[in-house]
């Protein structure tokens, strides 16, 4: 599976996320032969909903393809490492593995601060890929800030 080019498009969609004044996180859910099945972006802003994370959404947009919540064979690809919430959401999901570009220092969920998709006593095992075209997700990151401030 190419992941790099999954990532890409997953980029794509932070830098749309970023247009709309949300911070750029983008999210992309393939199934065991490589199809795009979900895709999301943060949308906080835009919807004034504090679940709209990109991962939510890409999950939520994939779960109506597939008619199912379960995501045994499909691989989430996203340009931030999952929050605490994520987290949760692609553990009770199943999904077989995630794949994310840069790390969150403040609230990864996926090694850095906590490793709660990885936790030992969850019920299924999750393969986690990491760093990914992390610079380009990073960088895509601070200019949003830069920015900001």
């Amino acid at each position: 599976m190419d992941y790099q080019e999954l990532m890409q498009q997953a980029l794509n969609l932070a830098k749309d996320a970023a247009e709309h004044n949300d911070v750029p996180v983008g999210a992309v859910v393939v199934n065991q032969n490589g199809e795009v099945i979900g895709r999301g972006k943060n949308e906080r802003e835009k919807n004034n909903d504090p679940l709209a994370h990109a991962e939510l959404i890409a999950i939520r947009d994939a779960a109506r393809t597939l008619n199912s919540w379960r995501f045994d064979d499909a691989t989430l690809v996203v340009t931030l490492e999952p929050c605490a919430m994520c987290a949760g959401a692609i553990a009770q999901s199943r999904f077989a593995r995630v794949v994310f570009g840069a790390f969150d220092e403040k609230a990864g969920s996926a090694g850095s601060v906590w490793d709660l998709i990885r936790d030992p006593r969850l019920p299924n095992k999750i393969e986690v890929i990491t760093g990914l075209l992390a610079d380009e997700s990073a960088e895509l990151l601070r200019d949003f800030f830069i920015k900001r401030r």
